[in-house]
């Protein structure tokens, strides 16, 4: 399935129709004027709003380093990033017409688009799942197949999708499975609450090897876990990708030259971010992360190793890594026996022509990290 489509542009009749929707999403906009390089004739700047999916975090690292660069600026684009703390659902929020574009999950956003949101990933940001079950190393838990009987946690808020994909896979029954909703911390697995505890590699992760053993006195190391990474298994499932509103982007013109100039700039942001990670890891804490140094600087290296490298350029939807999502989220149950989806989404779920066109505008930039290699992090006592 070719998801790569020409624009087309809709004028007249057709504009004049979508106009109070265009009014709505970009009602604290300006004036509205054309984003280009050299901003709007009067040389204001577009203004753009960006719903995050999360708190300030080195999670989002390149568009807080695009902002921190004037990378937005030098498209002519002033950007409002707007965190969440999971009061807002990024896709609700562009299929509201209250943002321009939302940073979400696939799996999550597949749900919304059967619920009836016309939404389209332009580019699909990190190439893979960093989504993690952690059990201790005397657990007996060395894969997803021994999930059965176990309590496993999850955040739930669609994050528990990769769990239920890669127990279909297996041919497991999720009924049979103790899902235990789980704050987005350690702290329940730490105590013995949890058998395999849902963490991401950027976050959760180290949350427990920056935490003490207080049997020994020392901070805990990777042999004192069993890890199961979905990345490893066909549970696997895309994340953070940006989204566009699909009728905009057929109807609007403007909107869809905006979003190629907005895609430069973000690509630009995550290569500043690969380049130079200490440097992003302390924009994303000036943003506003509570994280402490070490943290934030483990958080900036990991989710650089799920973009990077990306042999077709930044932000390319894989084709063959979309089917694996697509056929994971038809086949996931949830312990309750509720499908995720039930039919094949559309073929405008997604569309690689607006960050084919940026990537190729970037010319000799670096896009694909080809040779590109993590540095080293040493995670400090709670993350300090």
């Amino acid at each position: 399935m070719k998801h790569t489509f020409r624009r087309t542009v809709v004028a007249g009749a057709a504009l004049l129709a979508t106009a109070s929707m265009l009014t709505a999403c970009g009602s604290d906009s300006g004036d509205g004027d054309s984003g280009g390089s050299g901003g709007s004739a009067s040389g204001d700047l577009q203004e753009i709003k960006l719903q995050l999916q999360w708190l300030p975090q080195a999670q989002f690292a390149g568009y807080y380093a695009a902002l921190d660069q004037g990378y937005f600026e030098d498209e002519g684009l002033d950007v409002e990033i707007i965190p969440s703390g999971g009061d807002i659902v990024p896709q609700d929020a562009l299929a509201n017409g209250d943002v321009d574009y939302a940073i979400a999950w696939v799996p999550k956003v597949l749900g919304s688009i059967e619920q009836g949101a016309n939404l389209t990933n332009v580019a699909q940001i990190f190439q893979r799942s960093g989504t993690l079950q952690v059990a201790w190393a005397d657990s007996g838990i060395d894969s997803v197949a021994d999930f059965e009987g176990k309590k496993i946690g999850s955040w739930g808020f669609g994050n528990e999708w990769e769990i239920f994909a890669a127990m279909a896979d297996e041919g497991l029954d999720s009924s049979t499975v103790d899902i235990v909703t789980q704050d987005f911390n350690m702290n329940a697995f730490l105590q013995r609450d949890i058998d395999a505890a849902q963490a991401m590699t950027y976050n959760e992760y180290a949350q427990l090897l920056e935490t003490e053993d207080p049997d020994t006195g020392e901070l805990y190391t990777p042999d004192d876990f069993n890890v199961i990474s979905y990345e490893d298994t066909s549970g696997a499932m895309l994340q953070d990708a940006i989204w566009a509103d699909t009728e905009r982007l057929a109807d609007d013109e403007e909107y869809a030259e905006t979003t190629v100039k907005f895609l430069k700039a973000v690509v630009r942001g995550w290569i500043f971010a690969r380049d130079n990670v200490e440097d992003a890891a302390n924009i994303t804490v000036a943003a506003g992360s509570s994280w402490g140094p070490s943290h934030e600087l483990w958080m900036a290296n990991e989710v650089n190793k799920l973009i990077w490298p990306a042999d077709a350029g930044i932000g390319v939807i894989d084709e063959g890594a979309w089917d694996q999502t697509v056929e994971g989220a038809l086949a996931a149950v949830n312990e309750q026996g509720q499908h995720l989806i039930t039919t094949e989404p559309p073929a405008t779920a997604y569309d690689n022509t607006y960050i084919e066109e940026a990537l190729a505008d970037l010319g000799d930039d670096d896009t694909t990290g080809e040779g590109y290699e993590p540095i080293e992090v040493t995670l400090a006592k709670g993350g300090n």
